[in-house]
């Protein structure tokens, strides 16, 4: 038997509303500050939420012509900009186009193009689709415009996970190059959801927050007067390869990808369930994947969503795995928002950052902690000792997710 393939991340890209850079993004995680503001895309009277985290200086001019974008959805736009940019970052490969594969997230898809479909008021009851609605609309639609901007010829694959989404992706490439299925592979999560159906949807689940008054500080994860999350959108991609081939190309090598943890909670379609068995569970999987004690991981990147029921259950874990306040805690959706498939990616570059500039940022809008969350939430940047850093995601569906970057 041969041993396990190493994998390399040897390249980042991301497009969120806190930056489209990584430096960008890693400043404005440093920053504390929250990106949430009122939302004025459409009109959002009646919908009881009316703020999100938005990009509203999205530039694709050198990355897709005029025509090329109009036959995209804005997902499909958002993720080819941050998979061209990591794969930039990369650098050249001496891999065959047919060793190479993309694995994309997205919890929704093309939302914006359906939805305008169903909204347009000359064809009530049915929708007036264009030609070209469900090239753009099906959930596959990133990853084949990846491959084909590219000019990737081995799989292509699509993971919808709900919020897992984006990390699952993740899971999916290490599992191709383990398998020796492909030699690179570029792999993260896109969405574009904020949409007025969208978001009455999930406020009325009772799933977002209602500061209208104060959108910037409507995102508190962990936090004692959390009241749901801010919907986001966004989209990150990693390009994962063989550390073998990496060093070989003398590629920057920013972390190895060591543990994957994948669960079910199979519970509830939206709630987790108690004490957070099945993300204890999946961070245990991880952990085992690595070959790491609980001891050795120098920060978690939770999921931290904001939600009262997903933050208590998620502390609850983390202690039952790390013990309480053992490890520290930071979720980065108070200043990005939840971005849903998108997330798990853009969090696993956060990770992946703060592990090269040895720094945990801050949870923002931490006034106090919930006494029932027993872990060491991180309210101001702190310096982190080096080692591996774990990141969580956990989607609807009871979908749960663990990455664990190591430094090489």
């Amino acid at each position: 038997m041969r041993p396990r393939e190493r994998i390399a991340v040897t390249g980042m890209g991301v497009r969120t509303p806190a930056g489209s850079r990584l430096k960008e993004l890693w400043n404005a995680l440093l920053s504390g500050q929250s990106t949430a503001r009122r939302i004025t895309s459409f009109d959002t009277t009646g919908i009881g939420t009316e703020f999100a985290c938005q990009i509203h200086d999205l530039d694709i001019t050198d990355y897709l012509t005029p025509k090329q974008a109009s036959r995209m959805d804005r997902v499909t736009q958002l993720g080819v900009c941050a998979a061209a940019d990591a794969l930039g970052d990369a650098g050249a490969f001496r891999v065959p186009a047919e060793r190479q594969a993309v694995v994309t997230g997205s919890g929704f898809g093309g939302t914006l193009t359906f939805e305008d479909c169903l909204l347009d008021a000359k064809a009530p009851g049915r929708g007036n689709p264009g030609p070209l609605h469900v090239p753009m609309v099906m959930p596959n639609a990133l990853a084949a415009a990846i491959s084909i901007r590219h000019r990737i010829l081995g799989p292509s694959l699509s993971v919808a996970t709900a919020c897992a989404s984006g990390a699952h992706a993740v899971v999916e490439a290490a599992r191709l190059l383990r398998d020796g299925t492909a030699d690179v592979v570029v792999a993260g999560g896109a969405e574009a959801c904020v949409t007025p159906t969208v978001l009455l949807a999930f406020h009325r689940c009772r799933a977002l927050s209602e500061r209208n008054e104060a959108p910037e500080l409507a995102s508190r994860p962990f936090d004692r007067d959390r009241d749901g999350f801010v919907l986001a959108e966004g989209a990150a991609f990693l390009v994962l390869e063989s550390l073998e081939h990496a060093l070989a190309r003398d590629a920057h090598v920013y972390a190895e990808l060591t543990g994957c943890g994948l669960t079910s909670d199979a519970h509830h379609i939206t709630a987790p369930p108690a004490q957070g068995d099945g993300a204890a569970r999946c961070m245990r999987a991880a952990l085992a994947d690595a070959g790491l004690g609980a001891e050795e991981i120098t920060h978690v990147n939770a999921h931290g969503s904001g939600t009262p029921l997903n933050d208590l259950a998620e502390a609850q874990a983390i202690s039952a795995v790390f013990g309480a306040g053992a490890v520290p805690v930071t979720s980065i959706k108070g200043i990005t928002g939840h971005a849903v498939g998108a997330a798990g990616a853009i969090e696993a570059v956060a990770a992946v950052l703060a592990l090269n500039e040895r720094t945990i940022p801050p949870t923002a809008n931490l006034h106090s902690i919930d006494p029932e969350c027993a872990v060491d939430v991180v309210g101001q940047v702190r310096p982190m000792a080096a080692g591996p850093v774990m990141s969580n995601s956990f989607g609807f569906g009871g979908h749960n997710a663990t990455l664990i970057f190591t430094p090489v």
